[in-house]
């Protein structure tokens, strides 16, 4: 088994004057580093302009998302996607997305 290269995808590369800066970049693989509907997620989050996302009204739209290859939001901060489990978008790479008590409200999601 070989080991995937991972690449640093900064944020000022895609977005010019970012409302929020940090974190200033996100390792990815070279596939998600390209990802244009991943770059979408990241712009909404770093500009705070969710202009293009909505409140699901159940978790059937949370995972048609997810499972269309989108990216959903969680807690108008964390990029989430499904890997076989949920994750979010860390600087260093995906983490498995704990289930606490809020992830059970759909007002902490925004999807596309």
């Amino acid at each position: 088994m070989f080991k995937q290269n991972k690449e640093r995808l900064y944020i000022s590369d895609i977005i010019k004057d970012a409302a929020i800066t940090s974190p200033a970049f996100y390792t990815l693989s070279y596939k998600l580093k390209n990802n244009e509907m991943l770059h979408l997620a990241i712009k909404a989050v770093h500009n705070y302009n969710f202009k293009d996302y909505y409140t699901p009204k159940d978790f059937n739209e949370i995972f048609a998302s997810l499972n269309a290859g989108a990216f959903v939001i969680y807690k108008e901060k964390y990029i989430v996607a499904n890997f076989n489990k949920l994750m979010y978008l860390e600087p260093n790479g995906w983490k498995a997305l704990p289930a606490m008590q809020d992830i059970f409200n759909l007002d902490n999601w925004l999807v596309c």
